[in-house]
């Protein structure tokens, strides 16, 4: 057992996580040896300086320098751990994004859109082109607003109760929000992403096998934040295929009833 798995992390499901793990396992352990060491320290040093033992007073101050060359040591091995891990492991997953759009231009690509308390997923359907949205067009009957006017909407669909994606595959979400700053996080995927009103951004991770799991809220945006979940499936490569194509065909089909009505 890891000591991530001791502090409850649940186990990855992504192709990245295990770079992420071995970073957070290797701080988890400085951690805990500076924890231990300067325990060791604050103890020996109440026992040393205890009133009972110098009942009279020094003013002079500590005339060695092992604290010092201590706490250099610790800046040393941060700056190691920030300069040697942290950094080149964001560099590679920024750069993997470039080399998913190019090496996988189908990989599947779903809206995901925040507001106080609930996600919106919104896919391009089959055509695999999202079609124009306008927050003006917002309404009970179309969350995200998508145009009806553009073509490219007419077999896009949304989902307000769960986020399906296929296993094996690359992912990307389009990330976005109606109103504040929330945060996207998917903890067994070992990936979080802002949503920031006005912006998309993207997130993109490949899980490596089927699960269903919770999405949370990583950051504070109201009142009921702590009730802001979703779900997350990851299913069948082809089972999801067949699950996406059914539900663009049935916007599709209902768009051009709405039409001839």
């Amino acid at each position: 057992m890891s000591i991530l798995e001791l502090f409850g992390l649940p186990e990855n499901y992504s192709q990245h996580g295990e770079q992420v793990d071995q970073m957070n396992s290797v701080i988890h352990w400085l951690m805990l040896v500076l924890f231990v060491g300067w325990t060791i320290f604050f103890f020996v040093t109440l026992f040393k300086f205890w009133h009972k033992r110098n009942p009279k007073p020094s003013y002079s101050g500590v005339k060695n320098h092992v604290s010092t060359h201590l706490e250099i040591g610790v800046v040393i091995v941060e700056a190691v751990f920030l300069l040697g891990f942290a950094f080149p492991l964001w560099a590679e997953r920024t750069d993997t994004f470039e080399r998913v759009v190019a090496n996988d231009p189908e990989a599947p690509r779903v809206r995901v859109i925040g507001q106080q308390y609930s996600w919106i997923y919104h896919y391009p359907g089959n055509d695999g082109v999202f079609g124009r949205t306008d927050n003006a067009l917002i309404s009970a009957d179309n969350a995200v607003g998508i145009d009806p006017d553009d073509v490219n909407g007419h077999d896009d669909f949304i989902s307000t109760t769960a986020l399906k994606l296929p296993a094996g595959r690359n992912c990307i979400l389009q990330l976005t929000s109606k109103d504040v700053i929330h945060n996207f996080a998917i903890v067994p995927l070992r990936i979080q992403q802002d949503c920031i009103p006005g912006k998309e951004i993207p997130m993109w991770f490949n899980p490596v096998k089927e699960m269903e799991t919770s999405v949370i809220c990583a950051q504070l945006c109201g009142e009921a934040h702590a009730n802001m979940k979703g779900s997350l499936e990851v299913i069948n490569a082809a089972e999801y295929a067949k699950w996406a194509t059914s539900r663009s065909e049935e916007e599709l089909a209902k768009k051009k009833a709405m039409a001839l009505n």
